[in-house]
């Protein structure tokens, strides 16, 4: 059975904003003109048009609907002539192609004359390989694309043929056409790619799955000495690349880090084993390493008896959920910041998981204390006893102002809705010894502490 491998020659005409630059590949003996309402024997490359009072479609995109996507407007020329020619390299000799164009007659009303084009394959030397004739593209009231095509072969020898469109039928009333989407598809013998155990071609896992897969083919018996290929193209049929030593008719994926991992395997006679674009290719199979959610509980936290707070969490990952254990003490245990109220020391644990099961936990210890203890000396002289007068209960979401004052009223600390640590300097100059005061005032309960202690 014989299918179509992906096109070895695509022809867009690019995409943009505008207009496209004239066409510098092909030639045409049309002449270029940067607008949407190009005359007679006149061409442009734009990606939608405008109401030109000629009676054609308004174009919004090209063909496949990309909005950028440039297509070629044609305004037939008044004698029948050639209006696309194109030289196409790097074939295949004894190669059976189908060539494929979107075409669509710009006219939506019935007066006029209808395009009629004929495509024609050649050797560089003029020897005709085949030809086509689209008879008169309809008039459509809606826009319709048509794809015109047939199959040619390559004769042994022949890599490059001559493409060439010509229009058949006289301008000046109608005749007007729009071209998007040229291919040029290899024909060759099925080959289909599957996954051994699976059902599907297409496997979502996690990051960090252990899994191995065994990926074979299988191929019709259309080939006189093939040679195998195993291809791997990260970012989704763009660009793929051989996969080193993977030249069997199987092939054994280990385990990778996240991403989008797409695989083929192809084929190609010996005779052109050195011409990539003579091999035929199978379908892919789709392996998607989905990343682990990236998970943060938030800072631990101090709370007085009989008071709560709120959990500061973060996450990231593809539509998480959230679950937070033990539920005990806490008002929502499936948001990310939910506000808890523990009579005990307790460690709450968020585990987040993804739409495809991925999950990944963060702890959070919260203590619970009768009240907020604070030294009354410390003696930063570096014996790593002692040396940084700290509040240890006081946590950052009291949002209390904390200020310490040298015996000569000078403030040397400052600090709010922080962890308190100080080192007993001011400015990097170390305070001499003798009795500072502090002061903590919190802005809620207009609660404020104050008392002398030893430096």
């Amino acid at each position: 059975m014989a299918v179509l491998a992906t096109p070895v020659v695509n022809i867009t005409f690019g995409a943009g904003s505008n207009f496209g630059s004239p066409l510098s590949a092909a030639t045409t003996n049309y002449q270029y003109v940067p607008s949407t309402c190009p005359v007679n024997g006149f061409y442009t490359l734009l990606n939608k048009g405008v109401e030109c009072n000629y009676g054609w479609h308004v174009l919004q995109s090209d063909h496949t609907g990309n909005a950028g996507g440039y297509f070629m407007l044609v305004d037939a020329s008044f004698e029948p002539s050639d209006f696309y020619l194109d030289t196409v390299k790097s074939l295949c000799e004894n190669t059976t192609y189908e060539f494929a164009a979107w075409m669509l007659n710009i006219k939506m009303v019935t007066q006029g004359t209808r395009p009629n084009i004929t495509f024609s394959i050649e050797t560089e030397n003029g020897e005709i390989l085949q030809t086509y004739n689209s008879g008169d593209i309809p008039v459509e009231q809606s826009i319709q694309w048509i794809q015109y095509g047939f199959y040619f072969s390559t004769p042994a020898n022949v890599s490059t043929i001559v493409l060439r469109m010509k229009n058949n039928a006289p301008g000046g009333d109608g005749n007007d056409l729009a071209l998007d989407d040229i291919t040029f598809k290899p024909c060759g013998e099925l080959i289909t790619a599957a996954i051994n155990g699976n059902t599907t071609n297409t496997v979502d896992i996690c990051e960090g799955n252990t899994s191995v897969y065994t990926y074979s083919a299988v191929l019709s018996a259309g080939y006189q000495s093939p040679v195998y290929q195993w291809q791997l193209s990260n970012n989704k049929d763009f660009t793929w690349n051989d996969i080193t030593n993977a030249n069997a008719i199987t092939y054994q994926r280990t385990p990778t880090d996240a991403g989008d991992f797409w695989y083929r395997f192809t084929v190609v006679d010996a005779n052109a084993v050195n011409v990539k674009t003579c091999r035929i290719a199978s379908n892919p199979i789709i392996i998607n390493v989905h990343p682990m959610p990236i998970v943060d509980a938030g800072p631990d936290r101090n709370l007085l008896t009989g008071t709560s707070a709120i959990l500061i969490a973060k996450a990231e990952g593809e539509q998480l959920v959230y679950s937070w254990s033990p539920g005990n003490y806490i008002s929502n245990a499936t948001i990310l910041t939910p506000t808890v109220s523990p009579i005990q020391d307790i460690i709450y644990t968020l585990t987040s998981t993804s739409l495809y099961g991925c999950t990944n936990s963060a702890d959070v210890f919260v203590k619970v204390v009768t009240g907020i203890y604070i030294p009354s000396a410390f003696t930063p002289n570096g014996d790593g006893k002692n040396d940084v007068w700290k509040i240890p209960f006081l946590d950052p979401a009291y949002n209390a102002t904390v200020n310490i004052f040298n015996r000569f009223g000078q403030l040397v600390y400052h600090a709010a809705g922080t962890v308190i640590s100080w080192n007993g300097r001011f400015h990097g100059i170390e305070q001499a010894v003798g009795t500072s005061v502090y002061m903590v005032t919190f802005k809620t309960g207009n609660l404020k502490l104050k008392k002398k202690f030893i430096l």
